[in-house]
């Protein structure tokens, strides 16, 4: 199990990005982790993943543990040893590099299991397995996302992190990007799911916490926040009664829970 006990964020001396944030991610779930831009979404994975030194952030307060140790936060090799596996906003695959060349680079903390992974990347990806010697930069946007995540299960995580895995995506490419989230997961593996997608992630999601401003403003069941009223309003983009779309802007003329509010 992954526990995030009030964690604080700080980049640049200043910027407090994380405000006390708690989560948890079960062993064999889906949980979601929602929000805006700027949320602290993405700092909430380079916190897990050991990667704020690279944006000059630092842990100031807050533990992060997984099975009940608390990780290296100063050494992401050493993360990804333990257990954990990232895919980054973006893809970050290397552009220059073959799609098959890319997956060998995933493999680097577990090359005794490689063949054994690629076969497994190669099943539930059979369009790179069409790929395989083509620059991974050529590849669509869609492709390149199916090769981020084999990059990451080439280290064969017990847990994996995506961070916006449906970014700049055609709603069909979603859909299978969250079958294979979720075949991902029947095969035994962790998912900690950061999204904008409200819809897409509560759709497979066992649990959910939602973002504002570096804390957790709700969390539940998957299910009973999809079907939320104040998440309907403000994340699904439904539209009130009156036929119009509300925002965060016009929160004070609702009434919300005061923990939403605050």
């Amino acid at each position: 199990m992954l526990e995030v006990a009030n964690l604080e964020v700080v980049y640049n001396e200043v910027i407090l990005a994380l405000r006390g944030l708690s989560i948890e991610v079960p062993d064999g779930q889906i949980v979601a982790l929602l929000g805006s831009n700027g949320a602290g979404k993405t700092s909430t994975a380079r916190a897990i993943t050991g990667l704020l030194d690279v944006h000059e952030g630092k842990t100031t307060k807050g533990t992060v543990t997984w099975n009940g140790k608390q990780l290296p936060i100063h050494d992401p090799a050493a993360i990804v040893r333990t257990g954990i596996s990232q895919v980054m906003e973006g893809r970050r695959i290397f552009a220059e590099l073959s799609v098959d060349e890319n997956l060998i680079t995933g493999a680097f903390t577990n090359r005794s299991r490689e063949k054994h992974n690629y076969d497994r990347v190669m099943e539930l990806f059979p369009r790179l397995g069409e790929r395989r010697t083509q620059t991974a930069g050529l590849l669509s946007g869609g492709e390149q996302q199916m090769l981020a995540i084999g990059r990451a299960l080439m280290a064969e995580p017990e847990l994996l992190i995506l961070d916006e895995p449906s970014l700049g995506l055609a709603p069909k490419l979603v859909e299978q990007v969250r079958d294979v989230i979720v075949e991902i997961n029947q095969q035994g593996t962790s998912v900690l799911l950061i999204e904008q997608n409200a819809m897409m992630a509560l759709s497979i999601a066992n649990y959910g916490y939602i973002m504002e401003t570096g804390k957790v403003v709700m969390d539940g069941d998957g299910a009973k926040l999809r079907d939320d009223d104040d998440v309907k309003e403000f994340y699904l983009g439904l539209h009130g009664d009156e036929g119009e779309k509300k925002s965060f802007k016009n929160i004070k003329h609702y009434k919300r829970r005061k923990r939403w509010a605050s």
